[in-house]
């Protein structure tokens, strides 16, 4: 038996998992970071626009602060989110940008004088301060009020996540690459680390650690058409689910982004449009503005995808042997400006498709159609970020349920939360493991690897069977997800989805394989990946069906309204029947009376689409009825905030942030 055993296990090499593992390590505890593959690998460096941090230091954020971002991020969220969790999360955004400089994060910094830009398709030219030269740069993004978003060009993750890695390096974190989870180690509630397999050797090994952290980012590759690297197959949540205690929080909740091009599905940064590009149909209108006169082709990122489909579905979409799509230009921002902050979205326009978007006019067009980017769902947690479930279980990232994007994320705002959360959830993770003491008895190690073993060979000794193969299922899966899980959504076809998925669980959990060798073996790997794939889909799909509203990125066409009176509450599933092809759904409700911003008119669209809950009113009059008592006594913000809605953070974390011309206020 190879057993290795640590302090603090965390399970995901990208952003969170690393972050995670340095504030444990730095907190004087040993640990140990899996990762598929090669850490700076990680499908983190694919995030491109930037990090959404109201540092205020350009000249079109200023004004903006906690509370600015702290309501972009509820109305983002169609209020689904965590309240506290979010204000949690704005209040350490700013300090996670300003260490991520010290640790070498080249961010794009503010020029003095005047530049041009453009706004509403229109050049216009802005002048930075003095004062504020030198200091980081911000971009628009969807859905926010204030140029906010940090950025390094369009290579925003891959700084970021070098910085990191770097880091956990200088702090000699211990680094096993090449590994997978296949299985936690729970018992009596607890859990005391994972069952791995060595991709490379094909070896199984157990590692044992008083506190375990999954990170291992999102589920997109149940989807076909998806910006997710092929790594991003959800099997750390599925890990999760099969312990049968633990559960995943809002699955249903997926969102679609804008513009990956066609026909690859590479994303291109929702930077492209915050600098200034456009969306055009085949006419060559701007089209944006028609539905959304406000925030026109910066509107939330549910609301710009369903307008895209809603424009293909009025036969305004070009044709092509992939499908119908619409443009993106950005040839409108000039050569300079592409070549400098958008140079990654123009190499694989070059390398892809053949098109220099910084040629003028329609031959630099970039064709684009809204695919799967992102899980807002994930393993449930606490503030925490421990599970409520299982003691010693921590998550965080896409791969957690932390709920600071409900049901919808805005741009920025996950590279934040990977580092953010990995600050805060490693802060209270590296409590819990100075906290407890590990005791667990060797014997459930050794079975809990034998079981694993068994699994393995079982797999192997399959006969074979003329039928569907392993990847068969797979792409099958894929295409009923697009198909019938996508940004349109309807209770015929949800139960279909629903149907089709449970009878390929059943089919995948008997297949053969043809190649037996127990290591460097693609289709063994995929026999015992799929089924866990399938139990994801299957959630995800299930708790759409269940969810008869629209919110967010859910969007129901037999049920169109967002309905607080009966659905303002976050989806639960468990596995708890290992033998089931459904899960257990419940659900837990969002209190409005004590949020700080109660449930209002998110501000696209027509109003009336809302079946209101009538405590929203009356928390309003209290926050209203608390606010004017606090101002009139002379008390500041963050007073008046910590009266409505108590949060906590450690201390460190919960200090005021210093901006320009206004200090610490």
């Amino acid at each position: 038996m190879k057993i290795h055993y640590c302090d603090a296990l965390v399970i995901g090499g990208g952003l969170a998992g690393l972050r995670v593992a340095v504030q444990t390590q730095e907190k004087g505890l040993n640990t140990i970071v899996l990762s598929l593959v090669p850490v700076k690998r990680s499908h983190s460096a694919a995030a491109q626009g930037g990090m959404q941090s109201s540092l205020a230091n350009t000249v079109m954020g200023e004004g903006d602060n906690e509370d600015v971002h702290f309501a972009d991020t509820v109305k983002g969220s169609d209020w689904g989110c965590d309240q506290v969790v979010a204000r949690m999360f704005v209040t350490t955004a700013p300090k996670a940008t300003r260490q991520l400089a010290e640790w070498g994060v080249p961010w794009t910094r503010v020029r003095k004088g005047p530049r041009e830009v453009v706004i509403n398709a229109q050049r216009t030219t802005i002048v930075e301060k003095e004062e504020a030269h030198g200091l980081i740069n911000a971009r628009d993004f969807g859905g926010t009020k204030k140029w906010r978003t940090c950025y390094t060009a369009d290579a925003t993750g891959h700084t970021m996540l070098y910085g990191v890695a770097n880091r956990a390096i200088r702090d000699e974190v211990e680094i096993h690459e090449r590994k997978e989870l296949l299985r936690l180690i729970v018992e009596e509630g607890r859990c005391y680390g994972g069952i791995v397999r060595d991709l490379i050797s094909g070896e199984i090994e157990a590692y044992v650690a008083k506190a375990t952290c999954i990170a291992t980012g999102g589920w997109g590759r149940i989807y076909r058409t998806t910006t997710n690297a092929v790594i991003c197959e959800g099997t750390g949540q599925a890990a999760v689910l099969e312990t049968g205690l633990a559960a995943l929080g809002n699955p249903e909740a997926v969102q679609f982004h804008p513009t990956p091009i066609v026909p690859s599905g590479i994303l291109l940064t929702e930077g492209c449009r915050g600098d200034g590009g456009v969306l055009r149909d085949v006419d060559g209108h701007r089209f944006m503005p028609d539905y959304e006169p406000e925030k026109k082709d910066l509107a939330s990122r549910d609301v710009v995808s369903r307008r895209m489909m809603e424009h293909i579905r009025k036969g305004k979409g070009v044709s092509s042997p992939f499908g119908e799509h619409l443009w993106l230009d950005i040839s409108i921002l000039g050569r300079e400006h592409i070549e400098k902050n958008l140079r990654d979205v123009r190499e694989i326009a070059m390398t892809f498709n053949g098109i220099d978007p910084a040629d003028p006019g329609p031959k630099g067009w970039l064709p684009v159609r809204p695919a799967q980017h992102y899980s807002m769902g994930g393993i449930h947690t606490k503030p925490t970020g421990e599970s409520p479930d299982i003691a010693g279980l921590f998550s965080c990232g896409e791969a957690a349920c932390w709920d600071l994007h409900g049901f919808n994320r805005l741009g920025g705002n996950s590279v934040a939360e990977t580092v953010v959360s990995g600050m805060i959830v490693g802060s209270y993770m590296a409590d819990y493991c100075r906290r407890e003491e590990l005791r667990i008895n060797t014997r459930l190690v050794r079975e809990s690897m034998e079981r694993e073993e068994a699994q393995m060979r079982s797999i192997l000794a399959r006969p074979e069977r003329n039928g569907m193969s392993i990847f068969d299922i797979k792409r099958r899966m894929q295409v009923i997800m697009d198909e019938k899980v996508g940004i349109f959504r309807s209770g015929d076809t949800l139960q279909e989805a629903v149907d089709e998925l449970q009878e390929l669980l059943k089919i995948s959990q008997k297949v053969s394989v043809r190649y037996k060798c127990p290591k460097a073996n693609p289709e063994l790997e995929q026999a015992y990946r799929v089924p866990r794939m399938l139990k994801i889909a299957i959630s995800v799909a299930y708790g759409a069906l269940l969810r008869t509203e629209s919110r967010g990125a859910h969007y129901r066409e037999d049920y169109t309204k967002r309905d607080d009176l009966h659905w303002l509450k976050r989806t639960l599933v468990r596995w708890r029947d290992p033998e089931a092809t459904l899960p257990e759904v419940d659900y837990e409700a969002l209190e409005i009376m004590k949020m700080e911003m109660p449930p209002a008119f998110r501000g696209y669209g027509r109003k009336g689409q809302i079946i209101e809950n009538p405590l929203s009113a009356k928390r309003q009059e209290e926050v209203e009825a608390i606010r004017k008592r606090l101002e009139a006594e002379g008390k500041d913000r963050f007073e008046i905030q910590e009266a409505l809605m108590p949060f906590e953070l450690p201390e460190d974390y919960k200090a005021k942030n210093e901006r320009l011309g206004v200090g610490y206020a």
